[in-house]
């Protein structure tokens, strides 16, 4: 057996199958490059669906972690520690907010921001107990936990995993008039992912974000944009809402707000809604720890400078220009996208998407399908317009 094949054996022997990885195991990884334990370099197009939109072994980033390392890296939130403050007002200037709550993972954050919206239906708002509602859309995806994949409409995230949780009604993506139908006096919040990432990068209509913002305040209802893959650089502004000047009244954050070192999350919003918590309420034992906090700030420092949403705003244009080129040859149905990030619908003629992925893989690029038939292209972005042409390369090969 190769390295690769008693790596991934081992695997399978005491891991659960929840996942089906590439058969690729990789041990180093730098920039936009990993290397296998076979000694092998593949070009990482997938950054971890967002987490690693600074590359790999950032040194920035790993510097600030290093340095924490050094001093403290967990107190829980029983007691103070000194790098908590600055990362709650870093994070909460950047999103033009008041207020910061920290958890780890993505989805932590989504279930922060549903036990948030409501309790400020029910204190704020006045709605009569337990008939909150929360408004979301069909092909989202927003986590894996019971609650989450209640409101899920993908059948393989969701089978076998009932009695699910009630308070969630789901209308079509990108259908304002769905949208503004479903509210009434017991809607609390609207849900929404500004670009949905899993269901294979799906931009809604142009409009669609401003009238979302436009109806829920009109009706006294919270606007909650899960950027968790979308935001903090990934399409070429800092949010992906702010491709139509929208400013939710909750920002769900994650991935890429930890750097690819630790798991970061956090919702950020106004006084007024994260106001409503009282101590003991909510909380998380590594939420806002000081090793998260130290890079997670660095992050937020990076984000400042403008350097990665102007390099995924220019690669970008590049990327989805040269995507568009392969539309309507009989290899590519569809190219979607904003930034440095792409749903490319593969016709069926030429293969699935995990077939695909894997021809790529044998060509040193690292892609990942979903729902059959697409694949996603998200690399770093410090990726070098070099690099992207190379991968880009391979994928025409592959095509041909």
């Amino acid at each position: 057996m190769t390295s690769t094949e008693r790596g991934i054996a081992a695997a399978e022997a005491h891991s659960a199958h929840n996942y089906h990885p590439l058969p690729v195991v990789v041990a180093y990884a730098e920039g936009a490059w990993m290397t296998d334990v076979e000694g092998r370099r593949y070009l990482d197009m997938l950054a971890g669906y967002s987490a690693l939109n600074f590359g790999h072994g950032n040194r920035r980033l790993i510097n600030a972690a290093k340095a924490q390392l050094d001093r403290v890296t967990l107190t829980s939130r029983a007691f103070h520690h000194d790098r908590f403050a600055e990362f709650c007002a870093e994070l909460a200037a950047l999103c033009g907010k008041d207020m910061v709550l920290p958890m780890n993972t993505g989805a932590e954050a989504v279930e922060t921001a549903v036990k948030t919206a409501r309790k400020w239906g029910y204190r704020v708002k006045g709605v009569p107990d337990g008939r909150a509602k929360i408004i979301v859309a069909d092909n989202n995806f927003h986590g894996r936990t019971t609650t989450i994949i209640s409101f899920s409409t993908d059948e393989e995230a969701r089978a076998d995993y009932g009695p699910y949780t009630p308070g969630f009604e789901i209308v079509p993506y990108g259908d304002l008039a769905a949208l503004e139908a479903a509210v009434d006096e017991d809607t609390v919040a609207v849900l929404l992912e500004p670009i949905q990432g899993e269901a294979g990068v799906l931009v809604p209509p142009p409009g669609y974000l401003r009238g979302v913002r436009r109806l829920t305040a009109e009706r006294g209802v919270l606007f909650i944009a899960d950027e968790i893959q979308s935001g903090l650089g990934r399409t070429g502004r800092t949010f992906a809402c702010d491709h139509e000047d929208v400013v939710p009244d909750m920002y769900v954050l994650g991935k890429a707000l930890g750097g690819g070192v630790v798991p970061v999350s956090a919702v950020v919003a106004s006084a007024d809604v994260l106001g409503v918590y009282r101590p003991g309420e909510h909380g998380s034992t590594f939420g806002g720890n000081p090793l998260a906090c130290a890079v997670a700030l660095e992050v937020v420092a990076m984000l400042r400078s403008g350097e990665f949403q102007q390099r995924a705003t220019e690669l970008g244009e590049h990327l989805h220009q040269e995507l568009g080129l392969l539309v309507g040859g009989g290899a590519v149905e569809a190219v979607r996208g904003r930034g440095l990030w792409a749903g490319v619908d593969i016709a069926p003629a030429k293969g699935t998407g995990r077939q695909i992925s894997e021809r790529l893989m044998d060509r040193r690029v690292l892609v990942k399908d979903t729902h059959g038939s697409t694949i996603r292209i998200a690399p770093p972005l410090v990726i070098s317009k070099e690099d992207l042409d190379w991968g880009l390369d391979q994928l025409r090969a592959v095509l041909a």
